[in-house]
């Protein structure tokens, strides 16, 4: 009896006891081992499965990181990008602005007979009646005011400053961040700069004056991305500068809209 006892023992120690009672076949104890390998083999693999699904997730978060970054950043070619690029600097007021720096205003550089005021009327007005006279002199015309939205009704002998002639990189900030350096036939090179001028309504264009873009930004929100697309270009072609401020503002503006294309990179033709 003890002897059936200690077998039981020992079967049960070493593997499955045979039909016998005895203690099962080394063979059948290295079938049972690798048995138990295989179970704990596969229970690894399932760890490491679930493992790398959720591993899965971090790395799509760190492609929409990197998404968003770029984002941040700006596509190549677009406004934000080039923005980038930009030299920043303490603006140069040394010796001081004077608009005379910059030639008459509104002179005929295109030599078509036209000064640039009235050609700029012409580009950015409908309907527009001119001095028959002269064949240039922009009478009446009507305008989408594109710093307002608003819709302006020109009639020079009732207003004449109704339309106004913006430069987009204002002429006073343009000297402050490079143009004092330039020649004089650069200034009004710049000055008379299609690419550099927009018909806008008179009084909002006097609110601006000669700020940058850290201290103005066209009243309707729709309009300030292409706004400082095209000082962002302008700048660039020119190689001016900007200052820190500015060049912070100009970033939240575009961040909005990082798709947005550079403007005014290439001359008017």
């Amino acid at each position: 009896m003890g002897s059936q006892v200690r077998t039981s023992a020992v079967g049960a120690a070493g593997g499955q006891a045979g039909p016998d009672g005895r203690p099962g076949s080394p063979g059948r104890i290295r079938s049972v081992g690798l048995a138990l390998l295989l179970a704990v083999a596969t229970a690894l693999v399932a760890c490491d499965s679930l493992g790398d699904q959720t591993g899965a997730a971090d790395p799509g978060a760190a492609s929409s990181a990197g998404s968003a970054g770029s984002s941040a950043r700006g596509a190549a070619g677009s406004a934000l990008a080039l923005l980038a690029t930009l030299p920043v600097r303490v603006e140069d007021n040394s010796p001081k602005y004077q608009r005379d720096e910059f030639g008459t205003a509104w002179s005929d550089v295109d030599h078509n007979g036209c000064d640039t005021r009235n050609d700029i009327l012409h580009r950015d007005m409908r309907s527009t009646t001119v001095r028959r006279s002269d064949g240039c002199t922009v009478l009446t015309g009507e305008l989408t005011d594109p710093y307002t939205t608003r819709i302006i009704r020109f009639d020079r002998s009732r207003n004449a400053s109704a339309v106004q002639i913006d430069h987009v990189v204002p002429l006073a900030d343009a000297w402050r961040t490079g143009a004092l350096d330039w020649t004089d036939a650069q200034r009004l090179q710049f000055a008379n700069d299609p690419e550099n001028l927009l018909a806008v309504d008179g009084p909002t264009n006097q609110r601006k004056s000669d700020h940058d873009a850290a201290e103005w930004l066209p009243p309707s929100p729709g309009e300030q991305c292409p706004y400082i697309a095209r000082q962002v270009g302008l700048k660039s072609r020119y190689h001016l500068w900007v200052v820190a401020a500015e060049a912070q503002a100009m970033r939240t503006v575009l961040q909005k809209c990082p798709a947005q294309p550079a403007l005014g990179t290439t001359a008017a033709r």
